[in-house]
C-alpha cells in the first residue's frame, strides 16, 4: 500500500500515461497545474426565469449522485443553452465545489459558417487546458488515450472535472471527449439531439411569459434604474415578449435596442415587431461585434446542415396555416409518400427546427420566429411554383378529409359514409384537433384566390362548428368565403357563404347583421332562379327576423319557405320551415298552431329517418306544450327528444333536452327531478363547451332552488350564470341572468342588491336596444321596489314597462305589467287607479287567450274593488263568464315574477 502511495506522489510531480502497454514518463516540472475554474467563460450575472432548469441540470451534474456521465442540453437556436450551461457550471464548480479538478470548456463552433472544430482540435484544446504543453502532445493517434489518462489521474486524486462542450453539431465532435471515469461530467450543448451518444437529454424550451418580460426589464433597470418603461408599459412589454416568441436571443436583442434608445416607447417597439414581414430584420444587433448579430443568422446556421430534401420540407412547413400540423398533412403538403414523412420530420426535430407536441402525437410545431424564417425562404420568387403546388395539395387534403368527417354529421341511418374514419367519434376527434388549421385554411384559400376551396371547406365545417358552438370561427369562415366568392364572381359560392355567415351571426345574437346577410342570400337565390336555395334563404331570414322580434315578418318568410318546399316536394326543407314557423307562432302565443306545426315537423323527420331533426322538432313541441300549460305532454315530448339525443351520443342535445325537461318537471312540482335534470344539463353543456347553454341551465337551476327554498344556492347559481354571460360578452344573457339573480336576492331579503341587479339588467337591455328585455327588467324592478315600500319609484318603473309593451304591440306583456301595476296601486290605497289597471289587464289577458292570467287579474280586480266597497256589473259579468274555472282564494294577490329562461 505504501509503495502505491509513493508512486502516486511521484506521479503528481512527474506525469505518467499508459498507452497501449507503453509507459510514457514526463519529467517533473514539465506539467503545470490544471487551469483553475476561472478558465470558464463568464456566465450571465443573473439568469432570469430558469430556476427549474438550473435545478434539474445541477442534480445531473452532481458527482455524488448516480447519474449519466454525459448530459446533452438541446434546443432551438437562440434559446439560451450556452448561458444556462455556463451558469450551472460556475455554480457547480465555484459555489458548490463539486469539481476540485477544475472545469474545462471548449466551443466546438458546430454551426459556425467559417467551420466547426474537429474532434481532434477539440481534444487538443482540452489537453492544453489539462496543462499538457504543445511540445508534450503525443501523436494524434495516442491523444485520446492521453486525454483519458489525464482524467483518470485526476479522478484517482479525488479531483473530478466538469467538461463543457458548447455548440456541438454532430456526435463525432464529442464522442472522443466522453470521460471513461464516472466521477467526471461532460455537459454538451447542441441544437441537435445527438442521439448516438449515451446521455441524459434535456430539451430547453423558450421562456415562460413572466420570465421573458423579466429578462427585458432586468437589462433596462440594470442600465438605468430610473427607466420606468417596463413598469409603465407592462402590457406592451408582454406583447413584445410574445412577438419575440419568448426566445432569449430575440429578447436580449430587443432589450439592447430599448437600452440603446431610452426614448423609444415599448409600444413603438411592439408596433415594429408586429409587422411579420420585417420582424426578423428588426431583431438584429447590427453592432459589428463578435456575437451573433441577428436571430436570422442563428437560424441560417442551423439550416446550412440540412439535406436538400430536409431543407425543402422545412420551407414548405411554413405554408401550413395552422399553429401545428399533422404528419398526414405534411405528407400532402410536401407530396411525400406516407412512409417517408416521419423520418424527414424527425430529422428536422433532431435539429430543433421543429418539435413534436406531444411526443408521439404526430403533430409538429415550429417556433414563431423560425416559421417566419422558413416563410421567407418559401416566398422567394424562385420558389413560387413550388409553394403554389404545395398549397394546392394541402387544400385538397383538408377538403377531402373534412368532407369525409362532415358526412358523419349529415348522414341519416343507413346512408353510407366514408371509411376514412372509424365512426362518428373518430371523425369528431379529428375535427377537434384540426379545427385551428381548417379555419385558417379557409382564410388562406380565400386570400390565395381559391374561392371554391374556401366555400367548400367552410361548408364542410358548418355542422361541426355549430355542434361545438364555435360561432366566431363560423363567422370568420363564412365572411372569408363570401368575400372570396364575390371577388371571383361566383354567385353560387357567395350564396352558400352568406348562408353560413348569416347563421353564425344569428347564433351570436347579432340579428340585424344576420338579417342583412340572409336578405343578400335571398336576392342571389332569386337571381339564379334556384327555388331550393330560395326556400333555404327564406327560412334563414325568418330565423333572423325572429331574433329581432319581428314575428309577423318572420311568419311571412317561413310560410313562403313552407309553400316553396311543398311545391318542390322537398320534405327536409318542409320540416325545417314548419319548425321555424312553429317557433314564431309560439312567440305570439298562438300555442295550438305552434303545437300543430311542430307535430308535423316531428312526423316528417321521423319518416325521413332524420333523427337529429326529429329530436329538435320534439324539443320545440315540448316547449309549445309547456307554454300552453300542458305539462305532462311537454314532459313526454322532451323525454322523447332526450332518448334520441342519447341514441346519437349527442351530449349537447342531451344537455338542452334536460334543460327543457327540467322546466316542465318544475311546473308539475317534481322539484327534485327538476334540480337533477338541470344539474346534469349544466355538466353536459359545460363539457361540450356551450357556455351560453350552461348559463341558461344555471338560471333554470336557480329557479328550481328557489322553489325548494334553497335561496342561498339559488343566488349562487344565478350569479354564476351572470358571470359566465359577462365573461362571454353575451350582454343579452347577462341581462337575463341579472333579472333572475335580482328575484333570488329578493327571496333572501337582500333588496338593495336586488334593485341593483334589476337596474343593471334594464340598463344593459336599453343599451342593446332590446326593448322586450328592458320591459321585463323594469317590471321586476317595480316589484322589488314595491317590496321595499318604495311605491312611487315602483309605479314609475311599471309605467315605463307598460309603455314599452304597448310600443312593441305585446298585449301579453302589457297585461302582466298592468296587473303588477294594479297590485302596487292597491297596496298604496289608490283603489280607483288599481281597479282601472286590473280591469285593463284582464281584458288583454282575455284577448291573448290566457285564461290563467285573466283569472289572476280578475282576482286582483276584486280585491281592488273591495277596497272601495263597490262591485260593478261589468266585473260580475267577467266573473260569471269564467265561473266554470275555480277562482283564486279570496285575499290572494298575485304579482309579476322574474323573467326566466
Amino acid at each position: 500500500m505504501g509503495r502505491r502511495t509513493d508512486q502516486r506522489a511521484w506521479a503528481w510531480r512527474s506525469q505518467i500515461t499508459q498507452v497501449a502497454g507503453d509507459q510514457h514518463v514526463y519529467p517533473p516540472g514539465s506539467r503545470p497545474a490544471p487551469r483553475p475554474p476561472a478558465a470558464l467563460p463568464a456566465a450571465p450575472e443573473r439568469l432570469v426565469g430558469r430556476d427549474g432548469e438550473i435545478q434539474e441540470l445541477l442534480e445531473l451534474l452532481d458527482p455524488r449522485r448516480e447519474a449519466p456521465t454525459v448530459v446533452v442540453m438541446a434546443g432551438l437556436p437562440g434559446v439560451g443553452k450556452t448561458a444556462l450551461a455556463l451558469h450551472a457550471a460556475h455554480e457547480a464548480v465555484s459555489v458548490r465545489n463539486w469539481f476540485p479538478g477544475g472545469a474545462l470548456f471548449a466551443n466546438l463552433r458546430g454551426y459556425d459558417p467559417d467551420g466547426q472544430l474537429t474532434a481532434g482540435q477539440a481534444l487538443d484544446e482540452l489537453l492544453r487546458q489539462l496543462a499538457v504543453a504543445d511540445a508534450d502532445l503525443p501523436p494524434a493517434g495516442e491523444r485520446i488515450a492521453r486525454y483519458q489518462s489525464e482524467l483518470a489521474y485526476l479522478a484517482d486524486a479525488g479531483k473530478p472535472v466538469l467538461l463543457v462542450a458548447d455548440d456541438v453539431s454532430i456526435a463525432a465532435q464529442v464522442e472522443a471527449l466522453v470521460p471513461a471515469r464516472g466521477e467526471h461530467r461532460l455537459l454538451v450543448t447542441s441544437r441537435d439531439m445527438l442521439a448516438t451518444i449515451p446521455a441524459r437529454l434535456i430539451n430547453l424550451d423558450v421562456m415562460r411569459p413572466a420570465a421573458a418580460t423579466g429578462l427585458i426589464t432586468q437589462v433596462l433597470i440594470q442600465a438605468r434604474p430610473d427607466d420606468r418603461r417596463s413598469r409603465d408599459e407592462s402590457a406592451a412589454l408582454q406583447q413584445v415578449a410574445e412577438l419575440c416568441g419568448r426566445l432569449p436571443l430575440a429578447l436580449q436583442i430587443t432589450a439592447e435596442i430599448l437600452k440603446a434608445d431610452p426614448g423609444l416607447p415599448v409600444t413603438a417597439m411592439a408596433a415594429e415587431l408586429r409587422d411579420a414581414s420585417t420582424r426578423l430584420a428588426r431583431l438584429s444587433r447590427g453592432d459589428g461585434g463578435d456575437r451573433p448579430g441577428a436571430v436570422r443568422a442563428a437560424f441560417e446556421a442551423s439550416c446550412r446542415r440540412l439535406t436538400a430534401e430536409q431543407a425543402r420540407l422545412f420551407r414548405l412547413l411554413a405554408l401550413n396555416p395552422g399553429p401545428d400540423v399533422a404528419t398526414a398533412a405534411v405528407g400532402a403538403l410536401a407530396g411525400v409518400p406516407a412512409g417517408q414523412v416521419r423520418p424527414l420530420l424527425a430529422a428536422l426535430a433532431r435539429t430543433s427546427l421543429v418539435t413534436e407536441q406531444p411526443v408521439g402525437g404526430n403533430r409538429w410545431q415550429m417556433h414563431d420566429l423560425i416559421r417566419l424564417y422558413a416563410g421567407e425562404l418559401a416566398s422567394d420568387a424562385s420558389r413560387q411554383d413550388e409553394a403554389r403546388a404545395a398549397l394546392g395539395r394541402l387544400f385538397e387534403h383538408y377538403l377531402d378529409t373534412a368532407a369525409a368527417a362532415n358526412a358523419y354529421f349529415q348522414a341519416v341511418p343507413g346512408q353510407a359514409v366514408s371509411a376514412r374514419f372509424d365512426g362518428r367519434g373518430d371523425a369528431l376527434a379529428w375535427l377537434d384537433i384540426e379545427r385551428p388549421a381548417l379555419v385558417a385554411a379557409v382564410a388562406l384559400a380565400a386570400a390565395a384566390g381559391h374561392a371554391r376551396t374556401a366555400v367548400s371547406l367552410a361548408s364542410c365545417l358548418v355542422a361541426f362548428l355549430d355542434w361545438r358552438r364555435h360561432f366566431d370561427d363560423m363567422i370568420m369562415t363564412g365572411q372569408a368565403a363570401a368575400d372570396a366568392a364575390r371577388r371571383g364572381r361566383d354567385r353560387q359560392g357567395e350564396l352558400t357563404a352568406l348562408s353560413i355567415l348569416g347563421g353564425a351571426l344569428e347564433r351570436m345574437r347579432r340579428f340585424e347583421e344576420a338579417v342583412a346577410a340572409h336578405q343578400q342570400a335571398l336576392t342571389i337565390s332569386r337571381e339564379l332562379g334556384d327555388q331550393h336555395r330560395e326556400a333555404g334563404a327564406l327560412n334563414d331570414l325568418g330565423l333572423a327576423l325572429h331574433g329581432v322580434r319581428r314575428f309577423e315578418e318572420a311568419i311571412a318568410a317561413h310560410q313562403q319557405a313552407l309553400t316553396i318546399s311543398r311545391e318542390l316536394g322537398d320534405r327536409h326543407r318542409e320540416a325545417a320551415a314548419l319548425c321555424t314557423l312553429g317557433n314564431d307562432l309560439a312567440e305570439l302565443r298562438r300555442f295550438e298552431e305552434a303545437v300543430a306545426a311542430h307535430r308535423q315537423a316531428a312526423g316528417i323527420t321521423g319518416k325521413l329517418g332524420d333523427r337529429l331533426a326529429e329530436a329538435r322538432a320534439l324539443e320545440a313541441l315540448g316547449n309549445d306544450l309547456e307554454h300552453a300549460r300542458r305539462f305532462e305532454e311537454a314532459i313526454a315530448a322532451h323525454q322523447q327528444a332526450l332518448t334520441i339525443y342519447r341514441e346519437l351520443s349527442d351530449q349537447h342535445g342531451e344537455g338542452t333536452a334536460l334543460n327543457d325537461l327540467g322546466v316542465d318537471l318544475k311546473e308539475v312540482r317534481r322539484f327534485r327531478e327538476a334540480i337533477a335534470a338541470h344539474q346534469r344539463a349544466c355538466e353536459l353543456l359545460a363539457e361540450t363547451g356551450d357556455q351560453h347553454g350552461e348559463a341558461a341551465a344555471l338560471t333554470n337551476l336557480g329557479n328550481d332552488l328557489v322553489d325548494v327554498r334553497r335561496f342561498k344556492e339559488a343566488v349562487t347559481a344565478h350569479q354564476q350564470a351572470a358571470d359566465i354571460s359577462r365573461k362571454l360578452g353575451d350582454r343579452h344573457g347577462e341581462a337575463m341572468a341579472l333579472g333572475n339573480l335580482g328575484a333570488a336576492l329578493v327571496d333572501v331579503r337582500r333588496f338593495k342588491e336586488a334593485v341593483t341587479a334589476h337596474q343593471q339588467a334594464a340598463d344593459i337591455s336599453r343599451k342593446l336596444g332590446d326593448r322586450y328585455r328592458e320591459a321585463i327588467a323594469l317590471r321586476n324592478l317595480a316589484n322589488t321596489l314595491g317590496r321595499m315600500g318604495r311605491f312611487e319609484e315602483g309605479i314609475t318603473a311599471c309605467q315605463q314597462a307598460v309603455g314599452i309593451y304597448r310600443e312593441l304591440g305585446d298585449r301579453y306583456g302589457a297585461a302582466t305589467a298592468l296587473n303588477d301595476h294594479g297590485v302596487t296601486l292597491r297596496r298604496m290605497g289608490r283603489f280607483d287607479e288599481a281597479t282601472t289597471a286590473c280591469r285593463r289587464a284582464a281584458t288583454l289577458y282575455a284577448e291573448t287567450g290566457d285564461r290563467n292570467g285573466e283569472r289572476t287579474a280578475l282576482n286582483n280586480l276584486r280585491l281592488a274593488l273591495r277596497g272601495v266597497r263597490r262591485f260593478d256589473m261589468k266585473t260580475i259579468w267577467y266573473l260569471l263568464m269564467r265561473k266554470e274555472r275555480k277562482p283564486d282564494p279570496p285575499g290572494k294577490a298575485v304579482g309579476g315574477s322574474a323573467g326566466s329562461t
